[in-house]
């Protein structure tokens, strides 16, 4: 529907009939419609929906506290822990504890460990700096001895799934940063009493 304008046109003013005179046409009157109105107050209402849902959001992101960033290592040892209770279960317990190294290591050292098929994966990390060759070794015969359990129905003994388990942790014991030492005082041997005053 088209917005329409509507005219008004006066007609002039009654002459005195002795004047003859003929005067000339006025322009045309608008007269607004009340269409306008309507749309000025939709767009008010709109910016002041916008103004009022920013305003919710960073009031939402000021009053959200922030969240304390777990180490992977500690996720991973958790993760370990918790496999424990799977240790009857072949299959399960060797494939939890698999994901569990894998995700630390995608975490720790940025390898894309659980999206790859554990010959690809372990190619790629020959050409890495970020594992040692003992870790590579160990990394290398952890995830084989895994793949034997969950693709070839290979059914280890509670000794093998331990071995796995501890490799595992091992693994993430001596590949996780070394907590940063407390800076020593100067006079740490010969500390002064405290003054009181």
């Amino acid at each position: 529907m088209k917005y329409q304008r509507r005219y008004l046109v006066k007609a002039a003013p009654a002459l005195p009939a002795a004047a003859g005179d003929i005067q000339p046409i006025r322009p045309p009157v608008f007269i607004p419609s009340g269409w306008g109105w309507l749309w000025v107050l939709l767009l008010l209402l709109v910016l002041g929906a916008l103004a009022w849902w920013w305003w919710k959001r960073r009031r939402k992101k000021t009053l959200e506290a922030p969240v304390a960033q777990i180490p992977p290592e500690i996720r991973a040892r958790e993760k370990l822990r918790r496999a424990l209770t799977l240790m009857d279960q072949p299959k399960p317990f060797v494939t939890f504890v698999s994901d569990a190294a894998r995700v630390y290591l995608e975490e720790r050292f940025d390898l894309r460990a659980p999206e790859r098929a554990t010959e690809e994966f372990l190619s790629e990390l020959q050409a890495s700096y970020k594992l040692s060759g003992p870790h590579k070794t160990l990394l290398a015969d952890f995830l084989r001895q895994c793949d034997m359990v969950k693709f070839a129905r290979y059914e280890p003994g509670r000794s093998e799934l331990q071995a796995l388990y501890d490799a595992a942790l091992r693994l993430v014991d001596e590949t996780c940063p070394l907590p940063q030492a407390e800076p020593r005082a100067e006079n740490a041997q010969n500390p002064e009493p405290p003054v009181i005053a």
